[in-house]
């Protein structure tokens, strides 16, 4: 009594019980119906309890499905602008899904549909120089298109770079084990950092200072007006460092030839 595998799931489990009360052993039936010992021994449970009404094919509804109405999308929208309530700084899906009773796909789909990014964060700064475009547009065009002759340097500091020192030996790296520093550690005080960036050819150069003054700051200057041509010309970009504000930084500017 063979059955095809296209055969309902309730016509098999009768098959099945059928094959079993004309005493075909289960081996014999998991050949003819391809199926499995456990699924038989089910079968055969559920028809002891309820007879034949057991043997009716379930129908599994599966997760009640949630439509994303116009509704619910302008609803979580407009919570995720105003922001959660209960003192934390974002919504994450789950919360979402939480507080409208819908799955956390259904929340991901609506902010995704809608470009909405509650987890992410940009900065933005804004100047209250009122010539701040100007320059930012003559800044912009040393970068994009520097002069033919000219040096133009990008430069910046990093100030109160900690050096230390491991207390403990580092151990290298080997098979099946990480390199492993030693937890403590000693300080040998801080260094200041310059560094200046060739727009043209790509190359940087640096120097570290003990301490973050003008003097510092002037020497790093005359290091990169020693590396340039005679008379050439010079174009510096800097930010509101606090040693170019100094009266020595101005002269230097002011006094450099170029």
């Amino acid at each position: 009594m063979a059955q095809s595998r296209s055969l309902p799931a309730g016509d098999v489990m009768r098959a099945g019980m059928m094959l079993l009360s004309e005493g075909v052993p289960y081996r014999k039936i998991q050949e003819m119906l391809d199926t499995t010992a456990p699924t038989i021994s089910r079968w055969k449970e559920r028809f002891r309890a309820h007879g034949i009404a057991g043997l009716i094919e379930e129908r599994h509804p599966g997760q009640k499905p949630s439509v994303r109405t116009p509704k619910l999308q302008a609803r979580i929208l407009a919570a995720v602008k105003n922001g959660p309530n209960d003192g934390s700084t974002h919504w994450s899906c789950r919360k979402l899904a939480s507080r409208f009773g819908v799955s956390k796909d259904t929340v991901q789909r609506i902010l995704t549909q809608a470009d909405v990014r509650p987890h992410r964060l940009e900065r933005y700064l804004a100047s209250d120089d009122p010539d701040f475009e100007n320059k930012a547009a003559d800044v912009i065009g040393l970068y994009l298109a520097p002069p033919q002759h000219a040096a133009v340097f990008c430069v910046d500091e990093k100030t109160a770079i900690q050096a230390l020192d491991r207390l403990d030996p580092v151990l290298p790296l080997s098979l099946g084990r990480l390199e492993r520093h030693g937890f403590e550690y000693r300080r040998n005080g801080t260094l200041s950092l310059y560094a200046a960036l060739d727009v043209k050819t790509g190359k940087v150069q640096g120097k570290t200072a003990e301490r973050h003054t003008s003097a510092a700051f002037i020497d790093f200057l005359e290091q990169l007006v020693s590396s340039c041509k005679t008379r050439q010309e010079i174009h510096i970009i800097l930010d509101d460092l606090s040693a170019t504000k100094r009266p020595k930084s101005q002269r230097f500017s002011s006094e450099t030839p170029t």
